[in-house]
């Protein structure tokens, strides 16, 4: 799932986006709205996790360009304000979820979760193709019944191409919703990812290298 984190308390937004990383998420972080336009411009986020009250570009206003634009991001917004009347206003603007600060942070992994599950095609909780079994949820892949450990940019790409139902997903597109924008896009992290993922996955293997294409399950 491709995140970006909008929020123009440094340390928050860095806690936020270390944590939704470490449930295998890739995360983007900006603190303004003006560099949150510019980043949904050119990313395919999956959800926006938004603070309302944002320096150049209101929070709002971010909001309503999504919803013109037509993407299928989602939007949850996040304000230091808990009043039902804020809460309303924010999803009248656009906003799929609303969130009060302070939250417990387990809470808002939930509520990402949720909404990212919206922003694309409709699947089960549980994902289940060739013998392997992942759970987003509770982070658990099994393989024929039996626990497989995986790093999170290993359990990353494995549920993207879980999600793809057997077609094939490139490196490119990999790298796009398991790795954040800092990444070297002519790097070969993708390939020893996946070479990884076999090895842990064991016989017979179960990823496909599609040659010039990509990969699929």
């Amino acid at each position: 799932m491709r995140v970006l984190v909008v929020e123009d308390e440094q340390l928050l937004a860095e806690a936020v986006a270390t944590g939704l990383r470490r449930e295998a998420m890739a995360v983007d972080v900006v603190y303004d709205g003006e560099a949150a336009l510019q980043r949904i411009a050119v990313n395919d986020y999956d959800v926006v996790v938004l603070d309302r009250d944002l320096p150049l570009v209101h929070g709002d206003d971010v909001c309503r360009r999504v919803v013109e634009q037509g993407l299928a991001t989602r939007v949850i917004m996040l304000t230091a304000s808990g009043d039902i009347s804020d809460r309303v206003e924010g999803l009248e603007i656009g906003a799929d979820d609303y969130l009060p600060k302070p939250f417990a942070f387990s809470e808002l992994v939930a509520r990402v979760r949720a909404l990212g599950r919206r922003a694309t095609v409709p699947l089960p909780p549980v994902l289940e193709r060739a013998g392997i079994s992942l759970d987003p949820g509770r982070r658990e892949v099994l393989r024929d019944g039996k626990p497989v450990q995986l790093a999170p940019k290993e359990f990353a790409v494995l549920e993207v191409l879980m999600r793809a139902g057997g077609a094939v997903v490139s490196a490119e597109q990999l790298l796009e919703k398991a790795w954040d924008e800092h990444t070297d896009p002519f790097t070969n992290v993708v390939r020893v990812t996946v070479m990884t993922l076999r090895r842990k996955l064991g016989d017979p293997a179960v990823i496909v290298t599609v040659p010039g294409s990509g990969y699929r399950i």
